[in-house]
């Protein structure tokens, strides 16, 4: 047993063994993602996340993805008060009515972004490192988990941002979160395998 263990990458400090939260951070986290689907999941996920662990949401991510139509936004946009009922009484999700209302308004405001600036995905990416020109992950150098901040002036941006386009659970901690989960961030500590 402690050779398996021992054989084990290192990873960050928040990774606990649940083999859900270690593929994630393996496969997912902190790796940029550029399709607007994915980048409406983690949106309706963080939203949902708001004083809950992550493992959590992690631990229910099928069924949301059930719920919420693959997370599609346009579908989620046209969903009425039966869907509402539908998503309030499944318990494989997160039944916050102010969570799931935001997720249906989001996913409207979500379009409007696509709308404008023909991608959510192009609209996303500007709140990164753009000082090359193109929009790049924002690499940090962490040597301790207890070093990350929960905010940054670029999550404080986006948050901004957002919160005047009239979307909702999207404060600072929760964007930063969010640009950690799509990779905007890349915050992998120095000893974790998955530090560039």
């Amino acid at each position: 047993m402690t050779d398996l263990l021992a054989a084990e990458p290192a990873r960050c400090a928040w990774v606990n063994r649940n083999p859900r939260m270690i593929a994630y951070h393996d496969q997912e986290w902190g790796v940029p993602q550029h399709d607007d689907t994915v980048l409406f999941e983690f949106l309706v996920l963080e939203g949902a996340q708001a004083g809950l662990s992550w493992e959590t949401v992690l631990n229910k991510r099928e069924n949301f993805r059930q719920a919420f139509a693959g997370f599609d936004p346009q579908a989620v946009a046209n969903f009425g008060p039966d869907d509402l009922a539908r998503l309030l009484a499944d318990p494989g999700i997160i039944r916050n009515r102010l969570k799931l209302n935001s997720a249906v308004e989001n996913a409207r405001l979500f379009l409007k972004v696509q709308a404008e600036f023909g991608t959510f995905d192009r609209y996303l990416w500007q709140f990164a490192d753009t000082s090359l020109g193109q929009p790049r992950p924002i690499e940090n150098q962490w040597a301790h988990w207890q070093d990350v901040p929960a905010r940054t002036a670029q999550s404080d941006a986006l948050s901004r941002d957002l919160g005047k386009r009239g979307f909702k659970f999207v404060g600072s901690v929760i964007c930063y979160s969010y640009m950690q989960a799509v990779g905007l961030i890349n915050d992998h500590s120095l000893n974790c395998f998955r530090h560039p």
